[in-house]
């Protein structure tokens, strides 16, 4: 209710002045409640439990997406949210090692995703874009893009890296698993060359090139090395070039057991 501020008579609501006096009214607009944005936070962290790495991911009022079938187990108050795919996920999913659909878990709450014998690397990208190997993406900050880089012809039939990989941009981490520890290694206009497939990834000012080792194929022939991969421009080249104890561990058992069976038949 409010009343004239001269002659304090009752005034009715939308009265530009006072019935019984005829005093102005000025019209006092109520401040609006200021609303401050709550901004979540994402906290990724590797720990180990029985010889076995984990990703746990701590969710304070966010969200962040992760390979699916990824999730271990999760507690607080914490929702899984899976969108249907693209026609063109679809396709590429169905050239790489990941899965089609990214899923994401958004609220406040514990996450840990699932065990592995590998070795899980956290990526603090400012502003970049990486360019994955095969399957090497786990999970991200929903901030995160994650889109496909088409390789070369000949790079995705001799490379190991196939027809597309996985491209992470923007600002936020993203967490990429590996059979063994990553090393980093920098390139200012040079060059780094693997005979193998343990490049794990590489910003996408480095470019990937498949070539012979030695320029002759009789040099070829007598140097042992056949079909190199090639790393060339300004960046980083993430390499596992040696597994860690478990995954040589179990190759090397698996590996005799292929050779017992192969000397059975």
């Amino acid at each position: 209710m409010a009343y004239c501020s001269n002659c304090g008579s009752e005034l009715k609501e939308g009265s530009a002045f006072c019935e019984n006096c005829g005093t102005k009214i000025i019209q006092v607009e109520t401040p609006q409640p200021v609303i401050q944005e709550i901004v979540g936070e994402v906290t990724f962290k590797v720990v180990n439990k029985e010889r076995l790495n984990l990703v746990e991911v701590e969710v304070d009022n966010a969200s962040f997406r992760y390979e699916a079938g990824a999730m271990h187990y999760m507690n607080g108050n914490l929702e899984l949210i899976s969108k249907a795919p693209s026609i063109g996920k679809m396709f590429k999913s169905m050239l790489t090692k990941e899965t089609i659909v990214k899923p994401i878990i958004k609220g406040t709450g514990t996450v840990f995703l699932q065990p592995s014998f590998g070795e899980f690397t956290i990526l603090n990208l400012e502003n970049e874009e990486w360019i994955l190997d095969r399957g090497a993406y786990f999970a991200s900050d929903s901030t995160i893009e994650i889109g496909s880089y088409t390789n070369r012809a000949i790079s995705a039939l001799f490379s190991g890296e196939k027809w597309f990989q996985t491209v992470v941009s923007g600002t936020g981490k993203v967490i990429i698993t590996s059979a063994g520890p990553v090393e980093e290694v920098t390139l200012d206009n040079g060059k780094l060359v693997v005979d193998g497939a343990f490049a794990v990834a590489r910003t996408s000012g480095i470019e990937l090139k498949v070539s012979k080792a030695t320029k002759g194929i009789f040099s070829t022939l007598i140097s042992g090395e056949g079909i190199v991969n090639t790393f060339s421009g300004t960046g980083k080249v993430l390499i596992a070039p040696v597994d860690n104890y478990l995954n040589t561990l179990i190759n090397s058992i698996l590996s005799i057991g292929y050779q017992i069976q192969s000397l059975r038949k």
